[in-house]
């Protein structure tokens, strides 16, 4: 049996999580609200699971993590090739915006709905992108996205970002181009492109964006008219890095570059938030909020990272030279990764502890990225370790029990550990939106630290 601090799921609820992971269906408008000067926007998850049967499942999740594979290559190649953003005070505003699963626009990352240039668009909420994008008439290559594309002549607000800009300077350093980003003088081009293949390309212009009733004028963007990956149905993608053309760096003045998530497991059908502004009344979190310092690192770019410095299974502190080594505990936690992602050294003791704890559990053949894993068949109940995160400070995260394991078949035959490996030590973790279901996530970059809090991630 497992050693303390374990928790008993059930084995009727494991079945359910991969179930309900196939999604399928239509998909509802996210909605906002404005809340004591808040405003808040509803989240949801989205997985890009089809309607056949166990099989085809099983070939969609093998995609989507051979993706977020590609996302972490991707992202290890970014880092140090930035410059920290200066952030400047300002008076604090609050707004809330529903965060949900991106389930049934097929996506395992999670959405939400803004307005730009008086129409809607469903997007991807993305903490390691500088820039927010949507696809654009007319579109040369665009993906099937749920809602109208949105018309820029359309928009008597819009207007396309000229050449001989600061934003259109700011552009170049934040994707790391060389030379002249412009196809003409009058106006600013871009091209977003990722290792899995994945790309956006068009022009930066500027509208009106709508947060839940809070409007930011002339809110730069990406207008994308070729734009092709594992966007799903979505319109495309929000960027809240710490870029200066981020929507944390624009909004600084209504909302003092602080923001905040609770991101809903996608099991569970319930609608999470993404809260602009410092106000924590507006949180519903069931224990104190801890927080630890942002790393200070002249190569984070547009990252948030911070110190992990331990890792807890089933009540057992894990042993690792990770921890200790040069920068080794250096983590980013990022929204638009799934899977938690760990240096070899600490991966390989976090492993081993799980296969000691469920050592009474038969094993099953590994899963595209995740090689620890189960066979649970026929079991009415099982010891689940817990896992905890400690951060520098003193703050202890401990993740949400969907977020340990990953059900693969829907007879519990193939059930993996929720952890990956990188390739190499001197790979930087990645702590993904998987293991970050049901906490209060908090981003204060004015203060320099990011916060965790449980929370039952259910938008009213």
């Amino acid at each position: 049996m497992a050693r303390g601090g374990a928790h008993v799921v059930a084995a009727a609820a494991l079945l359910l999580l991969l179930l309900l992971a196939a999604g399928g269906g239509g998909v509802h408008c996210l909605r906002s609200r404005a809340v004591s000067g808040a405003t808040v926007l509803e989240l949801r998850h989205h997985a890009s699971f089809g309607p056949g049967g166990r099989s085809s499942r099983a070939e969609e999740a093998r995609g989507v993590l051979a993706s977020d594979a590609a996302r972490v290559s991707s992202l290890q190649r970014r880092i140090g090739s930035y410059g920290l953003i200066r952030s400047s005070d300002a008076a604090s505003k609050l707004a809330q915006v529903p965060v949900t699963s991106g389930a049934m626009l097929r996506t395992l990352n999670y959405v939400a709905t803004v307005g730009i240039g008086g129409g809607e668009a469903t997007v991807i909420v993305d903490t390691a992108s500088e820039l927010t994008w949507v696809q654009c008439k007319p579109c040369d290559a665009c993906h099937d996205q749920q809602e109208p594309l949105f018309d820029p002549s359309a928009s008597p607000s819009y207007a396309a970002v000229p050449c001989n800009s600061s934003s259109c300077d700011a552009l170049r350093v934040a994707t790391g181009m060389s030379g002249q980003a412009c196809d003409q003088p009058a106006t600013c081009s871009y091209a977003l492109s990722y290792r899995d293949g994945s790309y956006s390309r068009g022009v930066l212009a500027h509208d009106k964006l709508s947060l839940a009733g809070e409007n930011i004028e002339g809110f730069v963007f990406g207008c994308g008219t070729s734009n092709q990956g594992p966007f799903g149905g979505t319109s495309g993608l929000m960027g809240l890095g710490r870029s200066q053309l981020s929507l944390i760096s624009q909004t600084m003045e209504q909302f003092g570059g602080v923001f905040s998530y609770c991101l809903p497991p996608k099991e569970s059908g319930s609608s999470g938030s993404l809260v602009l502004g410092d106000d924590s009344s507006v949180y519903r979190n069931s224990t104190p909020i801890v927080y630890t310092a942002m790393v200070s690192d002249p190569l984070q770019g547009p990252f948030y990272m911070v110190n992990l410095t331990g890792i807890t299974v089933g009540g057992e502190e894990v042993q690792s030279p990770g921890f200790s080594a040069g920068g080794g505990g250096r983590a980013i936690v990022d929204s638009g990764t799934i899977i938690t992602s760990l240096v070899p050294s600490v991966y390989a003791a976090v492993r081993a502890e799980f296969l000691s704890q469920l050592a009474e559990y038969p094993q099953a053949p590994p899963f595209s990225i995740l090689d620890t894993c189960f066979d649970l068949t026929g079991l009415r109940e099982v010891q689940v370790p817990s896992l905890k995160l400690a951060f520098d400070g003193g703050a202890e995260v401990e993740v949400d029990s969907k977020g340990v394991l990953y059900v693969v078949s829907g007879d519990a035959s193939q059930v993996c550990l929720a952890l990956a490996a990188l390739r190499s030590e001197d790979d930087t973790p990645i702590i993904g939106n998987y293991q970050q279901k049901n906490l209060r996530v908090i981003f204060d970059t004015a203060g320099s630290q990011i916060g965790f809090a449980q929370e039952t991630c259910d938008y009213i």
